[in-house]
């Protein structure tokens, strides 16, 4: 008989069960640090620099806007006007500006969304903010809440339990710490299956799975932080470019308000 092993009988050899099992919880915990991360960004950082921003300089830019809109309106109803003269057809100004809101509905949603922005910045500004200990719990709380509930690091979970998930961003967003304890509360003992770990086959796919999470992740935060409001960061902390902001959007306004009146006054030359 020959002492040459049967190829049938081979066994692939796998990485060791419990140090994959070790890689793929460091894994889940890693990226549970980066959703907090990313989410502080999206739902705090973020939104505190929006509103910071909107306070100080958001209503001015608003009014620049708001010139600039009027002014585009006003020379194309000067055009309207003169075109409606050269063919020596009636001017019913209602009728004109009916044209005009239809062609200038853009404009008008974009101010209402700024105005929007401003509404929701001053209600921010108005509520009452977390102490700094209320604050780290707030986190360290979500963070517990993302690692037992995230619907990346838990593909299978319920409809419920994916309800309890969404309904603790809503409250990490709003600042809601009541709410985030008694979440966390419910997820504290696991009631949610790790998953398929009885192999290391499912435990290297998991691994992959995750570690594609955590590139993904680390590209959204700096995404994030190159757009604004993050990139204002700098901005809001300082008061010296802030005025000299302020400075350059009222000169704005008084050139803009002067073109606007000179197209109000021609139109009403054109109209007698």
């Amino acid at each position: 008989m020959s002492d040459m092993p049967d190829p049938t009988h081979v066994l692939i050899p796998f990485p060791d069960l419990e140090a994959l099992k070790t890689e793929v919880e460091k894994l889940r915990t890693e990226l549970s640090m980066l959703y907090l991360e990313r989410d502080d960004l999206l739902y705090q950082e973020c939104k505190n620099i929006e509103m910071a921003y909107m306070l100080s300089v958001g209503g001015l830019e608003y009014k620049v806007f708001e010139l600039d809109c009027q002014i585009r309106r006003q020379k194309r109803k000067v055009e309207l006007i003169q075109a409606k003269k050269n063919r020596q057809e009636k001017i019913i100004v209602s009728q004109i500006d009916r044209a005009l809101d239809a062609e200038f509905a853009q404009y008008q949603a974009m101010l209402n969304e700024q105005v929007e922005k401003m509404n929701d910045a001053l209600a921010r500004s108005h509520g009452t903010p977390l102490t700094e200990s209320e604050s780290q719990e707030l986190k360290k709380l979500y963070r517990a809440i993302v690692k037992a509930l995230h619907p990346d690091l838990h593909p299978d979970l319920s409809d419920a339990q994916a309800q309890l998930f969404f309904n603790a961003v809503s409250a990490y967003e709003q600042g809601d710490l009541d709410s985030l304890r008694v979440i966390e509360v419910m997820v504290a003992v696991p009631a949610i299956p790790a998953g398929k770990t009885d192999g290391s086959a499912a435990l290297a796919k998991e691994k992959e799975r995750l570690l594609k999470l955590l590139q993904a992740v680390k590209g959204g935060i700096s995404e994030i932080k190159s757009k604004f409001p993050y990139t204002m960061k700098a901005f809001v902390q300082s008061p010296e470019e802030i005025d000299a902001r302020k400075a350059e959007l009222q000169g704005q306004i008084a050139k803009l308000t002067e073109v606007l009146t000179a197209y109000n006054d021609k139109i009403a030359d054109m109209l007698r």
